[in-house]
Order: C-alpha cells, then sequence, then structure tokens
C-alpha cells in the first residue's frame, strides 16, 4: 500500500501541554495526568491529543528522550507555563507540515517516519521543527492493526544548489 504524504497547513489553536523527559512508556500516564488537569482547571478538550518528539531512541538514552504531550482546548484560555501539576497551556500558530496517516501499531510508526524523510529530500523540503503525532483514534478501544495516527513534521522549503555564475 502507497502511503499518501502531502503537504498542509495546521490550524492555529491553543493547547493544553504537559513537558516530558525519559521513555515512551509514561506516555499512558502522562496523558492521564494531562487530562485529570484539563478537568481539574474546567478546561475542555477540542480536537485530537497530539505528542510532539524533540528527539528519539535512535539519538540519546531513554531516560533523555524529550516529548511533550498535548490536547487541543476550546474557549479563550490565557497561555502559561507549567504550573506545580506540570501542565500549561500554550498558543501554535498556523504551520505548514508534511503529513501522513499511520494505520497500524505505534511500534511500526518507524516506517512511516522514514517514508516521510525521503518524500522531503525527493521534493525539495527539510525539517522546521520536532516531528508531531496526533492520535487519531484511541488505543485503549481500538485494535492496534486499527489504530490511525497522523505522523507530520513543520516543513520549509530547502535551500536549493547556489546557482550564480563565477566570474
Amino acid at each position: 500500500m502507497e502511503t499518501e504524504i502531502a503537504i498542509k497547513k495546521t490550524e492555529p489553536m491553543t493547547v493544553a501541554f504537559i513537558p516530558m523527559t525519559g521513555p515512551y512508556s509514561q506516555i499512558d500516564e502522562a496523558f492521564g495526568r494531562l487530562y485529570g488537569w484539563l478537568q481539574q482547571k474546567g478546561y475542555a478538550p477540542s480536537g485530537p491529543p497530539m505528542g510532539v518528539y524533540f528527539n528519539s531512541p535512535d539519538q540519546v538514552p531513554a531516560e533523555e528522550l524529550a516529548w511533550e504531550l498535548r490536547s487541543p482546548i476550546s474557549g479563550e484560555v490565557p497561555a502559561s507555563d507549567p504550573d506545580a501539576e506540570g501542565a500549561g497551556v500554550k498558543r501554535l500558530e498556523e504551520a505548514e507540515v508534511v503529513a501522513t496517516i499511520h494505520k497500524g501499531p505505534f511500534y511500526e510508526v518507524g516506517r512511516t517516519y522514514a517514508a516521510i524523510v525521503v518524500w522531503m529530500m525527493e521534493n525539495g523540503y527539510e525539517a522546521a521543527g520536532p516531528s508531531e503525532e496526533v492520535y487519531l483514534t484511541n488505543p485503549a478501544e481500538t485494535p492496534p492493526e486499527e489504530t490511525m495516527t497522523e505522523v507530520r513534521f513543520p516543513v520549509r522549503k530547502a535551500p536549493g544548489p547556489d546557482l550564480q555564475a563565477t566570474a
């Protein structure tokens, strides 16, 4: 099956977020903390949750992984740094991203990342920020082979070769 990869614009949004360090095995617990914080604050989630990954297990040991979980929220909520609970609120601006849908278990998502990187190189784009995953299905309610995740990178056109004539 061919992976459909495309450039698109994301919408500006306000998100609640929780920055994390360490292994990805903490994701379930971290989402529990984030959604508990949202409920405590009375904020209403307004879209699928997201993960942003600032490095990868290929680059650093698991205990040094840096990542952030996000939930879009509705209403006029002011930005705030993480509080004593570890969560905060920020505004995300519109961004140009390269994106595709990964269908299947999370442990197979590496193939999708590889396909995106190849597509970016072949189409003259480079990453302009960390990778992002938008979780379109709930893994607690969806069989692993049916799990849907949008995988994306913020991008910009890569600089082309310098074509100036030399005299």
